[in-house]
């Protein structure tokens, strides 16, 4: 035990860094994952709005596939997801954006951590099955980031008119009576962009800055859908939750959008159903997946090694060993079995010399012999002839005993330094 004690102690800090590790993350749950996703328990996330639809009995799940195969029936809700070819008609609406670089100011989605390395944006085929599948009658709730346009807000007549974000708090209204608005009397977020629904047929205002009476909020049909559109993208947040109908809100709309289930699409938030070690490592970071490989093989390397003196062997071992030996030569002597362990020794020489000469351990002698006098090693070539000749012809323990002191002559010459020196040559059969 004194010898395994230095193992224990770094077990026992190893365990430590464990526990501590995952008492830490498990206070900061949900913060890997991305801005307004459904994952994310921080303020900027949307882990609130998913379990209050939940525990109103609402249906809801989470989508990590793309949009390139759409099937199921149900609503797709997209809060801050990037879609591939967006684009300012006024680059003047974002100045008071660009110096800011943070937060609900940034026209670009916050990433946290590796996020912004791994989310995608959706791409043009996936916007033109999206609006291929809302035209067939499914319904859609699009909480798009910033005042950019893309084409999907292009395709459904939608202009986005950057609000300015140092404004303090918006109070929202209805401004008129509807499902999507049941029990909403006023609504408080700060608001990126306001609605221009002019291309938009049978646009439909659900929320209005009360005091500017700009829309923030509207629902319009596309083909046989409809589409819920909400330019304040905090509305969705958990910190925004609690505030006024803030909540209500949300559950009416989602009410009056259909019977569910309702996807949160979480693919163009960073997650997929494919997990690797690539992932893992592009996801936490490589130096963790690295870390974790030395580590793995630390321990491995530790639990190979002793600490302290060499032990003997067991008692038991070594008299098992010994007896076995004795016992073994009292057959061999007692059967007259002089001439097979004659040929054993030579066959263990072959080997040993084969393997010098670069040959497979069950080369035949005469092979190894002639391999060995064409590298220059004569004498072994000769000496291993002449053993294999005697073998069969070994009667006695004497001629046995001189048989394996040759043998082990020859094998002390296959050693490069050669044999000490000063001493003479170990003796080598001549060829009759």
């Amino acid at each position: 035990m004194r010898d395994r004690f230095p193992l224990v102690v770094a077990g026992g800090l190893l365990v430590l860094a464990m526990l501590g590790t995952w008492l830490v993350r498990g206070a900061a749950r949900g913060g890997f994952a991305d801005t307004l996703s459904s994952w994310r328990a921080q303020p900027d996330g949307a882990r609130g709005l998913y379990l209050l639809a939940e525990e109103s009995g609402l249906p809801v799940s989470r989508r990590t596939a793309d949009l390139l195969i759409l099937d199921e029936p149900g609503t797709l809700l997209q809060l801050a997801v990037e879609v591939e070819g967006a684009h300012e008609e006024d680059p003047d609406q974002t100045a008071l954006a660009t110096e800011r670089d943070e937060g609900l100011a940034d026209e670009d989605v916050p990433r946290h951590g590796l996020n912004r390395l791994h989310v995608p944006e959706m791409s043009e085929d996936e916007t033109e099955k999206l609006l291929a599948h809302v035209w067939a009658g499914r319904t859609l709730v699009l909480v798009p980031w910033g005042s950019r346009e893309n084409p999907l807000l292009d395709k459904l007549g939608v202009t986005l008119t950057k609000a300015d974000t140092s404004l303090p708090m918006r109070t929202l209204v209805p401004p008129l009576s509807s499902p999507y608005t049941l029990d909403v009397e006023r609504v408080e977020a700060r608001v990126q962009a306001y609605l221009e629904l002019s291309g938009a047929e049978d646009a439909v205002p659900l929320l209005e800055d009360e005091p500017l009476g700009l829309t923030v909020a509207a629902v319009l049909t596309h083909g046989s859908g409809r589409v819920l559109i909400v330019g304040a993208p905090e509305l969705a947040m958990n910190q925004a939750l609690a505030r006024a109908d803030n909540a209500q809100f949300w559950l009416s709309a989602l009410r009056a959008l259909g019977p569910g289930p309702y996807v949160f699409d979480e693919h163009h938030h960073g997650f997929t159903n494919e997990r690797s070690v690539v992932d893992f490592a592009r996801r936490y970071g490589l130096h963790f997946a690295v870390g974790q490989l030395l580590l793995g093989l630390g321990l491995w390397a530790l639990a190979l090694k002793r600490f302290g003196r060499p032990r003997p062997p067991p008692e038991s071992t070594r008299v098992g060993a010994t007896d076995a030996l004795f016992a073994m030569s009292r057959l061999y002597r007692e059967g007259h079995h002089h001439a097979f362990a004659a040929q054993l020794l030579t066959r263990g020489l072959t080997q040993a010399l084969a393997q010098h000469a670069g040959l497979p351990a069950q080369a035949p002698a005469d092979t190894v012999a002639e391999s060995l006098a064409a590298s220059g090693r004569s004498d072994l070539a000769q000496g291993l002839r002449a053993l294999v000749r005697r073998a069969p012809e070994v009667a006695g323990e004497k001629e046995l005993m001189h048989l394996a002191t040759r043998a082990a002559a020859l094998r002390q010459r296959l050693h490069p330094s050669g044999p000490p020196s000063g001493a003479p040559p170990p003796p080598v059969a001549e060829e009759p």
